[in-house]
């Protein structure tokens, strides 16, 4: 088992030598192989196949025994890692050629807990026939893995569970319990001083709250929005009567000519800005839903609704001016577009008929290409016969060329033979006489140098006692610094500490006044910024007034509409049925005359005021129930919620 054990150290230690990264597999073999020549040849070739296998088989060792370290060996050294990829190589691939006892002294020879450890992690049935398996089939063909590695290992399972329980019997005897001494120690106590009592703290002083605030009386009263909620939308009210008594008065102006008009003052903006002016109270950057919920509109929304508002009034004014000036027929446009593609389809008809021929053409010049190559290649093959010919005959000539050439140079060979003794002899003369003088030169070589060596003795001498004198001398250990004088070292721009001090401090001013003018800047920014989105918040109001009052006026119409009279119809069915409600009518006034019964209060005549009222009651109940209509719908911030929101 020694035997077996030094060769797996040996493999080990070559393993350990070997950096994927850095060398290459054959050129370290061919190092290795080198380096074990003192080997017995058995020994040698046994080291060699063992690490030339570990190195091609790289990969799927180190799959193997990363997982290893993973799972059950996290108490395991790293530098067992080449120990255990030799043992996986030998189990895997030379199992079969070693057999089971000459593996199993290898093992042995091994440490002992290692080893189980290993083997019960490798030859496990679920890690070979799961993971093991996947990971292999990764590298190499499934197939192959199956049948050249994984059967014969799962064949060999009942040995090596044998083994393994062995190994576990030797760890177990191993660790034997450490023996107990017969005499125990006991411990004493300590002799400590006994602490002096502690004093009792003095009471802290009870802290004096400051009497809190009373709850102010703003909280339990109604907010002040809601307040200015009912005026605005009182005013939103009073401009939509005015501007629906406008648009009855000047209706159809815009179908007007141009000339018949009023002229325009001002430009497209001065235009927009033509709308009521809106509350001082009214809130700039909140907006109230109809249930009395804040809505709070950032930065962004506001100019993104800025923005759609502009261009929606852009796009009406340019619809409203295209109208006014008149917009052309496509007629034209149809008749060019047909003519167009007609004129395409007769291009697309010409372009086939083109390639078809082209095709065609292309066809017949290939034919005549091949023929031509065809007179071509022959006209080489009998250039090729002759240039061969050729050939042949230089070759045959510079054969005899050279045969003669070969015979002199025997000959010239012949006679340097004859004359090589007597040149060797020339040779060791020579070479004697110059080892003589190369001794004697050394010699003098060595003498010299052992006189510089004693030399450079006794100067060193000199020195240590020259040192030793010039420690035993007072020092001072103090030393006076002036922050007013420059140090002197040549440098460009030098000072010293008191000015580089005074800079310093010029240079936080300088800072400081720069930071200022920064913060004055944005806030200055800011509130540009600020002033801008407020003229944005006063449009988008305005442009939600007017779409509310817009849609306000379409909903009366509608309602107008609907409560018009209708046409009193000519059908007979009808005007009986008529008849027939009248004379119910009459009868049923007849009766209450002669009852004495007073009309009932719904039929009595109202003041102007309380049916004005009624009427205002009533429109507030349908614009509840449409906005409740439109809520429950789903649909987007119509006009109606637009209104109300302004």
């Amino acid at each position: 088992m020694a035997y077996y054990g030094k060769c797996i150290e040996t493999v080990i230690e070559q393993l350990n030598k070997f950096t994927p990264k850095r060398d290459n597999p054959e050129q370290f073999l061919e190092a290795a192989a080198t380096s074990l020549q003192a080997l017995s040849p058995q020994k040698q070739s046994f080291v060699l196949e063992v690490l030339s296998g570990c190195l091609e088989y790289r990969k799927l060792l180190t799959v193997v025994v990363d997982a290893f370290y993973v799972e059950d060996g996290r108490l395991c050294l790293r530098v067992d890692h080449s120990r255990f990829e030799v043992i996986c190589y030998l189990a895997t691939f030379l199992l079969e050629e070693l057999g089971f006892q000459l593996f199993h002294n290898i093992i042995k020879s091994q440490p002992v807990d290692k080893m189980c450890k290993f083997l019960r992690f490798f030859f496990n049935p679920l890690h070979l026939c799961s993971w093991i398996k996947d990971e292999w089939s990764l590298i190499y063909e499934p197939a192959h893995v199956k049948e050249n590695w994984i059967d014969p290992l799962m064949r060999w399972q009942p040995e090596v569970q044998e083994l393994i329980n062995q190994l576990e019997g030797m760890s177990a005897s191993q660790s034997s319990p450490l023996k107990t001494k017969a005499k125990v120690t006991e411990p004493k106590e300590f002799n400590l001083t006994a602490p002096r009592p502690r004093t009792i703290p003095a009471p802290e002083p009870v802290p004096v709250v400051a009497k809190p605030r009373p709850v102010p009386q703003s909280t339990y009263q109604p907010p002040r929005e809601q307040q200015q909620l009912e005026t605005v939308k009182r005013y939103n009210r009073r401009k939509a009567e005015e501007l629906l008594l406008r648009a009855n008065i000047e209706e159809l102006r815009c179908a007007m000519p141009r000339s018949c008009r009023e002229p325009v003052q001002g430009s497209k903006q001065q235009l927009r800005l033509r709308f009521p002016p809106r509350i001082r109270k009214t809130p700039k950057l909140t907006f109230y839903s109809p249930d009395n919920v804040l809505v709070k509109l950032n930065t962004t929304a506001i100019l993104r609704e800025g923005a759609l508002y502009q261009r929606q009034v852009e796009q009406e004014l340019q619809r409203v001016d295209k109208l006014v000036d008149g917009a052309g027929d496509f007629s034209e446009f149809f008749e060019w577009q047909k003519k167009m593609q007609a004129k395409d389809r007769e291009e697309q008809l010409a372009a086939s008929v083109c390639r078809r021929l082209q095709g065609k053409l292309s066809h017949e010049e290939a034919v005549l290409a091949r023929q031509s190559l065809v007179q071509e290649n022959k006209q080489r093959v009998e250039q090729q016969k002759e240039q061969m010919a050729k050939l042949m005959l230089q070759r045959a000539e510079r054969r005899l060329r050279e045969d003669r050439s070969r015979k002199e140079l025997v000959e010239h060979v012949i006679e340097g033979q004859k004359n090589a003794k007597a040149a060797q002899m020339k040779l060791a003369k020579g070479r004697q006489q110059t080892v003589q003088e190369a001794i004697e030169e050394s010699r003098g070589l060595l003498q010299r140098r052992a006189q510089a060596a004693q030399e450079e003795q006794r100067r060193r001498c000199e020195l240590i006692s020259q040192l030793r004198a010039l420690e035993t001398q007072p020092t001072r250990k103090g030393k006076l610094v002036d922050l007013t004088q420059i140090p002197g070292y040549g440098l460009e721009g030098e000072m010293s500490v008191v000015e580089l001090r005074e800079r310093l401090a010029l240079l936080k001013e300088n800072q400081r006044r720069k930071e200022e003018e920064k913060r004055d800047q944005i806030i200055q920014g800011k509130r540009m910024k600020s002033q801008e989105l407020q003229k944005t918040v006063e449009q988008i109001s305005l442009c939600r007034a007017a779409m509310g009052r817009s849609a306000a006026l379409r909903w009366e119409e509608k309602k107008a509409l609907a409560a018009a009279p209708a046409a009193p119809s000519q059908d007979e069915r009808v005007q009986q049925l008529r008849r027939r409600i009248s004379e119910r009518a009459a009868e049923r006034s007849r009766q209450a005359a002669l009852l004495h019964v007073s009309a009932p209060r719904a039929a009595r005549p109202k003041p102007r005021a309380q049916l004005e009222a009624q009427h205002w009651l009533e429109l507030e109940r349908s614009r509840e129930r449409r906005l409740q209509a439109l809520q429950q719908g789903g649909s987007g911030p119509g006009p109606a919620r637009r209104l109300e929101a302004a």
